[in-house]
């Protein structure tokens, strides 16, 4: 396992920002091999009576299984990213573990009245957990230049989140709902002020160096007094729907009601929608539907309306 190399450029820029400037080993230029054994390690665990490079993360495989695999555009990123598509696995894999994290409303309210920020992104999450070793096989993936296996856990398979929750959870037991939230491999860090949150900063990244996990500097940002976390912009001031997310439903094709806590009387606009879903209902676009789902876009508050982040009680 080579040490971990950090960016030219990106060094400069680190050194500039307090108490990061301690830690430029945490943000690697990439994953500098294996991840080191952990308490976790991805199981598969499959339904009973189933039958079946570079970097080291793959290796050549002669295992009985073996899942399609494709290169997709990375976003605004150049290059591709290797997908396998799981879906026959995933359908023979047993254990289902529920993902240990609360509901997203509860981490926002949960935070009581910070007002600087900071936001971590793990670099290849995923790649930072071994595949338990008698697994592996089940892990092979088919390609044109021969079959191949995951040593590390990789996207698309079942339980990975649940896995990777396990992981960040148990790294920051004794921060979370204190100053730190994680979902997957997001990481936030929150404070009342500059002085605990170079404290608490501090604390975050001696975590991610003591444990080797990695984040990627340029999807990082600190010492911020507002952040755009999981499709939300938290501030001093409460938190409200990210206008880019505005914009995506705003273009819906058909209604999701993620963001209803945010539209006044959600229930009674969206009844002729809600109707749809009942069982053995005849799906018919009827003009009251449509006109339900024009007010829910057209709802004045949407987008705007913020929930204050300073009541610990469900909205």
């Amino acid at each position: 396992r080579s040490p971990p190399t950090v960016n030219a450029t990106e060094a400069q820029l680190i050194k500039k920002i307090p108490v990061v400037s301690d830690f430029p080993d945490v943000f690697p230029v990439e994953l500098p091999g294996l991840p080191p054994d952990r308490n976790v390690e991805f199981a598969i665990e499959l339904v009973h009576g189933t039958a079946p490079l570079d970097k080291g993360f793959i290796r050549p495989s002669s295992s009985p299984w073996g899942c399609p695999a494709l290169f997709v555009e990375k976003k605004d990123q150049g290059g591709k990213r290797l997908c396998v598509d799981y879906r026959p696995l995933n359908a023979v894999i047993t254990s289902r573990t529920s993902t240990l994290c609360h509901t997203l409303i509860s981490y926002l309210i949960g935070l009581g009245e910070p007002r600087v920020f900071s936001k971590i992104d793990l670099r290849s999450g995923y790649h930072q957990i071994k595949v338990r070793e008698e697994d592996i096989p089940k892990t092979a993936f088919s390609t044109r230049y021969g079959l191949y296996e995951y040593l590390v856990m990789s996207f698309g398979l079942t339980n990975a989140p649940a896995f990777f929750m396990y992981l960040m959870n148990s790294v920051f037991m004794n921060e979370l709902d204190k100053f730190v939230v994680v979902f997957i491999d997001d990481i936030l860090v929150y404070s009342k002020n500059e002085k605990e949150h170079e404290e608490h900063l501090r604390i975050v990244l001696s975590r991610l160096r003591e444990h080797k996990l990695y984040a990627k500097f340029s999807k990082c940002a600190f010492w911020l007094k507002e952040v755009a976390f999981l499709g939300h912009i938290l501030s001093a001031k409460g938190v409200v729907v990210d206008p880019g997310k505005v914009e995506d439903v705003l273009n819906w094709k058909q209604p999701q009601p993620y963001y209803r806590r945010f539209i006044k009387d959600f229930s009674k606009i969206a009844k002729p929608m809600t109707a749809l879903t009942r069982e053995k209902c005849k799906v018919c676009v009827e003009p009251k539907v449509r006109r339900s789902l024009w007010d829910i876009k057209e709802a004045p508050n949407f987008g705007t309306c913020s929930c204050s982040t300073g009541h610990h009680q469900a909205i």
